[in-house]
């Protein structure tokens, strides 16, 4: 295999194509958003129609068969190959032409969803279907599976709305297919392959005129009803051939007008069951979108994030969300009323305002990565997440499907289009035990035959993939089948493109990912959520894809790192596949594709919450480091960046010696170098005294309260815990600080200096604890050193009581004062703030309190998205300079920019040295906006 896969890597390189055959390249590909793991030979980036006409031409002379891919989101594992990966998304990714008038528009396989809605927007039209994972997946990618979206109801499956397709056979011929002027299908080129494909069809004439097009979310199989003679619609059947029969090299897309105004009503049910069955009854009402949710999915929302989370959801247990459209706001609502009105359900809330529609439907959006936990708290997966039945008999399908389930002693959180009788759900499956795969295989089996009993599709829109393609004869006849086989030897006679899909499948229990138990021992980290086991934590990526999106119109922070590079190794879930190939066995802690994929994560934390499934990549990096360097030589930066906190304070009793060695010429520079310091960075100065020496505490009555001061502002934003103090007393509280020097360890953590962190914080929590049991707030300055009380104490001292006190009691100013009654801030009424919430912040402690607190001020404020970019010591290490920039210039600097008189808020060190650094700008804490008596105050 190793001889092979060098011959074709180097086949490809000779023809000059862009290959990547590493070791953490063939990770990250191994897998999309399914059950299976299949490793590439290599991956292949295509420039130009060219490059995939060069690939085909060596898979050809090689055998060696061709995986098309998109955003890789699949979840029927059909973007998956053992050999050559076509990835569309890196280059062959742009909106090639827009036809407002024809209301069409011409895009490569590539292109993402949301680029091509951004396209067409400023011209009132839009691409109608929209699955969830819309602000990534790509247009090729939707028309291999016929994707279809929460608004099917309105615009229909891909299916109908493409135009147009340009492909490319296995055999390397060019096949143009489309629509004349009379709307009349037409197929130019591949002749042969034409030719083939209707002598098939003349053989199986009443299968093909019978067993299709029974419902609209019939998607398993081919479209072979589109091949029949009366209509040979080559651009639908090939719409959902789940790249069998050609490589896409462009499509052309219709469009339709976009509705300005929508109203949401949400109707509440006892259970799923109840909702199922109302679900005919609301589509007869005319809505665009009727989306089913369970109880059991909210609950793991909440879990997750907190009951400020859901928006307010009228009574029930399961739930309906169904959207009207239209052009004027009245009229669209009295369409959601008498809806209402006729009383299909036990409860019912009309929902006008755009931006809890927006909260409501990222609940939806956000269904398949919540869904990978399931109710059990245990891991769910996909594999029977896509069924559809005719809607009638919804109601029906999902009582007898929960029945299934639980005879499996599994648990599940259905979701989905209920209004096209598709029904969304992840399972879990045993896949840990030793007879997991014989318990999936069973269970698929007994699936796929009820759905058969229903007249049902074993697939509504995700394609059937290695998930269900085996179990096709349970919903198709044996003619059938071999319609399917006649029609891919048509078109791909040698088997190259994506075998063991759809015709020959794989086994659906074969090459499935998180099969088996991978412990992973002497672990520094707990991972209390995924009971101690880095396995099961580095799994939780499902797949989905978020990472690779821009969060930020939802206030998200994931994943900055991503969008700097558009890198696979560089998102979340390309860090995740490399880290399942660790806990595998596969690739050793200290692998340099390893080190490479970890290199660039900021350890933000934006995953941890933005990610639907929980991953926290910053905390699986840093068990990454201390494994790899525990005992052993570190980079330079750990020594020097890893453990600042100590240097301060040495500095801090020599301040005007350490000024001075850092802007001396030549010397300063050096000792940059020496540390692992970007010369690009300026280095803040340290001020004459740290705070910790000038906080001089007063006999008073007022209710106590810790002052946590950090490492970072105590050496060097003593300004800034000055202004706290006063905040704090004008509020009613007397400060004090803990007895000796504290820290909470979080360079020593971001290093993966481990055990080092814990002694640390073992000291840090003794030091709290006694103030903890009695009840005293602990008021934490610095966000990230906040959150490390709040959070990461959990991961480094599990079990510790003191540990887990002092975390309950620990508190940012803006909870303090949330708390304290009577408390009002200053009035900021014609003060603009742009506020840049720390990642740790928006992650960890969340800005809600924060952005009350600042509403009631009456300041103008824009709260922005995502990551500074500097990012602790990230972005003051040598190769990480120019990423660091480029993060900061997706949200923060141009809203600096735009507002040069605004005051800036940013309660974190890094950020504020970011915007100082590149903008010269002055940041302010929230304690020195609110301070009242600061001669500088920034009003």
């Amino acid at each position: 295999m190793i001889e092979v896969s060098a011959d074709v890597v180097r086949a490809l390189e000779r023809v000059g194509l862009e290959v990547r055959a590493d070791a953490g390249t063939r990770s990250m590909y191994a897998s999309d958003a399914s059950l299976y793991r299949i490793p590439p030979l290599a991956v292949v980036r295509p420039r130009d129609v060219d490059d995939v006409a060069a690939t085909l031409a060596v898979a050809r002379d090689t055998g060696v068969p061709v995986t098309s891919r998109g955003a890789g989101t699949s979840v029927a594992g059909n973007a998956v190959g053992r050999g050559v990966v076509l990835d569309f998304s890196r280059h062959l990714n742009r909106v090639l032409s827009v036809d407002p008038e024809a209301r069409t528009a011409v895009v490569e396989p590539g292109t993402v969803h949301a680029v091509l809605q951004r396209a067409v927007a400023p011209h009132g039209i839009r691409f109608g279907p929209d699955p969830s994972t819309h602000p990534r997946c790509t247009i090729g990618g939707m028309i291999g599976n016929n994707a279809c979206g929460s608004r099917s109801l309105a615009y229909g499956r891909t299916s109908d709305n493409v135009a147009g397709l340009e492909l490319l056979t296995a055999a390397g011929q060019t096949l143009a297919t489309g629509y004349d002027a009379s709307g009349a299908p037409y197929a130019r080129g591949a002749d042969d392959v034409l030719a083939g494909v209707r002598s098939v069809m003349s053989r199986h004439l009443s299968t093909g005129r019978t067993e299709f097009d029974r419902f609209g979310r019939q998607v398993s199989g081919y479209a072979a009803h589109h091949l029949l003679p009366e209509r040979f619609d080559l651009t639908q059947a090939l719409v959902g051939s789940e790249g069998t029969l050609g490589v896409i090299t462009q499509a052309s897309v219709k469009l339709v007008v976009d509705a300005p105004v929508r109203v949401v009503v949400v109707l509440g049910f006892h259970d799923i069951v109840a909702a199922g069955q109302a679900a005919p009854a609301v589509v007869a009402h005319g809505p665009t979108s009727c989306e089913g949710l369970d109880s059991r999915l909210i609950d793991v929302l909440r879990a997750r994030r907190g009951p400020d989370a859901i928006p307010t959801l009228p009574r029930g247990r399961a739930w309906l969300f169904v959207e009207f459209a239209g052009d004027e706001l009245g009229e669209v609502a009295a369409r959601g009323r008498r809806l209402v009105a006729e009383g299909l359900a036990d409860d019912a809330v009309v929902v006008v305002d755009p931006l809890v529609q927006a909260r409501l439907w990222r609940i939806r959006e956000d269904g398949a990565g919540l869904a990978g936990r399931a109710p059990s708290g245990k891991p769910a997966w996909p594999g029977w997440e896509d069924a559809a039945v005719p809607p009638a008999r919804l109601g029906e399908y999902l009582a007898a499907f929960d029945e299934l389930v639980s005879s499996y002693g599994m648990t599940s959180a259905p979701f989905g289009h209920f209004g096209d009788g598709c029904m969304h759900v992840r399972l879990d499956l045993p896949l840990d035990q030793p007879d997991g795969t014989k318990v999936m295989r069973e269970f698929l089996t007994e699936s796929a035959r009820l759905v058969g009993g229903f007249g049902g599709s074993l697939s509504g829109e995700h394609g059937d993939g290695r998930a269900r393609s085996e179990l096709l004869p349970h919903m198709y006849s044996a003619d059938a089948i071999a319609l399917f086989g006649g029609i891919k030897h048509a078109f791909d006679p040698e088997n190259l493109l994506n075998p063991g899909v759809l015709v020959d499948p794989d086994p659906v229990d074969q090459d499935v990912r998180p099969t088996g138990h991978f412990p992973v021992r002497n672990l520094a980290m707990a991972y209390p959520h995924d009971d101690g086991d880095l396995a099961q934590a580095v799994h939780r990526c499902t797949g989905v894809g978020k990472c690779r999106a821009d969060n930020s119109a939802a206030g998200g922070v994931m994943c900055p790192s991503y969008l700097a590079t558009r890198e696979e190794k560089d998102s979340t879930r390309g860090r995740a596949r490399v880290l399942q190939d660790v806990v595998r066995g596969e690739l050793p802690w200290s692998h340099p594709s390893v080190h490479d994929a970890m290199d660039l994560c900021l350890s933000c934390k934006g995953c941890a919450s933005d990610c639907p499934t929980g991953i926290d990549m910053a905390t699986y990096k840093s068990e990454v480091l201390h494994q790899t360097y525990r005992r052993r030589l570190r980079p330079r930066s750990h020594y020097s960046l890893g453990k600042l906190p100590m240097w301060s304070r040495l500095a801090g009793r020599m301040p005007r010696l350490a000024n001075r060695a850092l802007t001396v010429p030549l010397v300063g520079p050096a000792a940059l170098w020496l540390a692992g310091v970007d010369r690009r960075r300026s280095i803040p100065l340290f001020p004459r005294r740290p705070f910790r020496r000038t906080f001089t505490p007063r006999p008073s009555d007022l209710k106590p309260v810790v002052l946590f001061a950090d490492s970072f502002t105590d050496a060097f934003s003593p300004e800034v815990a000055e202004a706290t103090v006063r905040v704090l007393r004008d509020a009613g509280y007397e400060p004090r600080l803990p007895s000796g020097s504290v820290c909470c360890g979080l360079t020593w953590i971001t290093t993966g200096q481990l055990d080092s962190a814990k002694s640390i914080l073992r000291r840090t929590v003794s030091a709290l604890a006694a103030d903890a049991r009695a009840g005293v707030p602990i008021v934490g300055i610095e966000p990230s050193c906040t959150a490390v009380l709040r959070s990461d104490v959990h991961e480094l001292l599990p079990g510790d009581e003191d540990a887990a006190l002092v975390s309950s009691q620990v508190r940012t100013l803006a909870e303090l004062l949330a708390e304290t009654p009577g408390w009002t801030g200053p009035d900021l009424t014609g003060t603009q703030v742009i506020a840049q919430p720390h990642c740790h912040h928006h992650a960890v402690l969340g800005w809600k309190s924060d952005a009350d607190l600042l509403a009631d001020t009456g300041a103008t404020v824009q709260t922005l998205a995502g990551c500074c970019g500097l990012a602790g010591n990230f972005g003051v290490e040598i190769g990480h300079y120019d990423v660091s920039v480029a993060v900061a210039g997706q949200n923060l600097l141009p809203a600096i920019d735009a507002a040069p008189d605004a005051v800036v808020l940013a309660d974190g060190f890094s950020c504020r040295t970011q915007i100082a650094d590149l903008r010269d700008r002055r940041g302010v804490h929230l304690a020195q906006l609110l301070d009242p008596r600061a001669t500088d105050a920034p009003r």
